[in-house]
């Protein structure tokens, strides 16, 4: 047990295997429907050239030699951890199904891979990949990451996400039925959204059967189209401080049993504009931890049935 006050990611991952686990974040060479002209071609409203997988590996490499490099990363850092292939660049199941089984056996072919997650769009999940990831699932340990962000309709529009929320509750069901755990993405920070807005969006998750959930705040990257917005004086960042009593209200807004797999997230130091504060990712956690403590806030303390 960690002690925190929430479902947190390391704790989750020792029950499963048992000792750290670290996660190798992989670049498939896959493109997005938001990308290549199926919804748009600009993809959405905050997200980078690099599809947000910007620590991802090399996608010139193959997925063994990306993994070889990933492990090699934390080599010094931990002793025997379990590795979880982490497909993360862009959208993970917008492909042929043969393109894909390939590439995710490769992974669970490499030394040390304990499971596979996999980040998609909510859209891009027909039945032949349902099948592939229900097949993978009785196989390894597998998480499918989708990008819900917000459950604003008008928010979605406008970061042009590309589908309703709709879709996304239905790909959700569609992976509960296979009994595919699912993690959701959500942001916080969006243009217009608030307090009330977020917490609306938590009380969709907790109704949704998933098993966890990645906060992550809000980054403006010069090669978004975000920037445009924020240069133009359009959009003001959410401080620090308004940050952390958020991601406090998420926590105490969410369900107990999801684990919670992130609080926050990198943004590149060589695109990021803004916030600068989140650079120092580990005064942003001690200063969370020390809040919540403060507040004496609990994962689903505040939970509506």
């Amino acid at each position: 047990m960690d002690n925190k006050p929430y479902r947190s990611l390391n704790e989750y991952y020792r029950e499963i295997f048992g000792r750290k686990t670290a996660k190798i974040s992989l670049d498939g060479g896959f493109t997005c429907p938001n990308r290549d002209g199926t919804c748009g071609t600009r993809g959405c409203l905050f997200c980078s050239a690099g599809g947000s997988g910007d620590f991802a590996e090399n996608a010139a490499l193959s997925i063994t030699e990306q993994i070889k490099n990933g492990k090699a990363q934390t080599s010094d850092k931990w002793k025997d951890p379990a590795y979880v292939a982490y497909f993360q660049a862009f959208t993970n199941t917008y492909a042929p199904v043969e393109e894909l089984r390939r590439k995710y056996e490769e992974a669970l072919s490499c030394p040390d891979i304990e499971g596979i997650s996999i980040a998609t769009r909510a859209d891009c999940l027909p039945e032949d990949v349902l099948d592939l990831l229900s097949e993978l699932n009785g196989k390894t340990k597998l998480w499918v990451e989708l990008g819900l962000q917000t459950a604003d309709e008008e928010s979605a529009k406008f970061i042009r996400r590309g589908y309703p929320l709709r879709v996304f509750e239905k790909a959700v069901r569609d992976l509960a039925e296979r009994n595919i755990p699912v993690i959701v993405h959500v942001i916080l920070g969006l243009p217009g959204e608030n307090r009330e807005t977020i917490l609306k969006t938590i009380d969709c998750v907790n109704h949704l059967p998933v098993q966890g959930i990645k906060l992550q705040l809000l980054h403006v990257l010069s090669d978004s189209d975000l920037a445009e917005i924020y240069e133009a004086g359009n959009y003001t960042p959410l401080t620090k401080e308004e940050y952390i009593a958020l991601v406090g209200d998420c926590i105490a807004h969410l369900r107990e049993d999801i684990v919670i797999h992130r609080l926050t997230g990198d943004g590149d130091k060589n695109t990021l504009l803004a916030p600068l504060w989140s650079l120092r990712k580990r005064d942003v956690l001690n200063s969370l931890h020390k809040y919540l403590k403060e507040n004496k806030i609990r994962q689903g303390m505040s939970v509506k049935n």
